[in-house]
Formats: C-alpha cells, sequence, structure tokens
C-alpha cells in the first residue's frame, strides 16, 4: 500500500446543509459524532481485514488495523 506523505491531493469541500446541522451542535456533540465515525471506520476495516485474510490471528489484523487509521504511524 502506498500511503503519500504530505499535504491532500484534493480537498473536499463540506455541503451547506450539512455544514449548518454541525454547527447547531455542541462541541461534546460533534466529538461524540467523530468519535462513532471512527469507531464504525475501525469495525468496518476489521470486518474488512478477517474477509480478505482469513489466515491472520486476532493480534495481526488488530496491529494492521491501527497502522492503516494511523496512516503508518504505528
Amino acid at each position: 500500500m502506498n500511503i503519500s506523505k504530505g499535504p491532500p491531493k484534493h480537498i473536499e469541500a463540506m455541503d451547506d446543509a450539512m455544514a449548518a446541522v454541525l454547527r447547531s451542535k455542541t462541541g461534546a456533540e460533534r466529538l461524540a459524532i467523530a468519535g462513532g465515525m471512527y469507531t464504525d471506520a475501525r469495525r468496518m476495516l476489521l470486518s474488512h481485514l478477517r474477509a480478505e485474510h482469513p489466515d491472520w490471528d486476532v493480534k495481526r489484523i488488530e496491529k494492521e488495523t491501527a497502522r492503516r487509521l494511523s496512516h503508518g504511524a504505528v
């Protein structure tokens, strides 16, 4: 897998309606949303890696999940 370092090659703009919804949330609510998104992404990645690598043990799957979620910083 090739993860480039440096600035993103593109920036995605948020939809105005979604920006308005998020502005109406408290900081704690926005943090809870972000936490839920992270949890869901981690769960989906774990499931994907289990399906792609049935020969890997739990420790290896969790390590690869952490590496991908940290963009290789682990």
